[in-house]
């Protein structure tokens, strides 16, 4: 068994403003083998962003060129920037040792699943966990305490929320978010037990 399929690809997914990159932050902060993937994008760096740390920063030309030879596993374009991970970037990190982690919507935790399924180092590295409110009106809570969108932006992410919700099964494990504490708990369980898996261990008594 090769070192990368023992290692983990956890996917994090969750309704806008269920609390998935606060997870994903605490995961990061308490499990030193886990790394995020670092996003490609078109945007021009912000002050103090640092190429190849905070994200790849590609002109649209070499961005679509990679799209078009299909090195991404999802990339999508939001508010006029493109945005994607490669397939070499989380390959090399768990060839590595490292567990990696992405935050990403619905859409991309199925375009990834997807074409990892023919792929002998993702498939059986990959775990998806889908986080979500108890309620929507929970959600709407949560969406208005971070102060940062209108009215109509709320009511738009609750709508996309209804259709996202209703993937959850695709899923291999589901939270219901009750506090950060709760929440970073269970994902702890549940990374600790894949770790914990036959399929990515090695018997210490077949090595002697």
């Amino acid at each position: 068994m090769s070192e990368a399929i023992r290692n983990i690809l956890l996917i994090v997914s969750a309704p806008s403003g269920a609390g998935k990159t606060t997870l994903c932050q605490h995961l990061l902060s308490n499990n030193k083998n886990l790394t995020r993937a670092v996003t490609c994008t078109t945007r021009k760096p912000r002050e103090g962003e640092v190429d190849g740390r905070d994200y790849y920063f590609f002109d649209a030309e070499t961005f679509l060129l990679k799209v078009q030879s299909g090195e991404f596993l999802e990339h999508a374009t939001v508010h006029g920037n493109s945005y994607g991970i490669l397939k070499s970037e989380v390959i090399s990190r768990l060839e590595s040792g490292k567990d990696v982690l992405l935050n990403i919507d619905v859409q991309g935790e199925a375009s990834i699943r997807q074409k990892a399924l023919a792929d002998p180092i993702l498939s059986p590295a990959l775990v998806t966990l889908f986080l979500v409110t108890p309620t929507l009106e929970e959600l709407e809570n949560r969406l208005r305490k971070r102060g940062l969108d209108s009215d109509e932006v709320i009511l738009n992410r609750l709508r996309a929320s209804r259709i996202e919700i209703q993937s959850w099964r695709n899923f291999d494990y589901l939270i219901v978010s009750r506090s950060i504490d709760e929440d970073l708990r269970r994902a702890q369980v549940i990374l600790e037990a894949e770790k914990l898996k036959s399929t990515r261990s090695i018997n210490p008594l077949e090595l002697t």
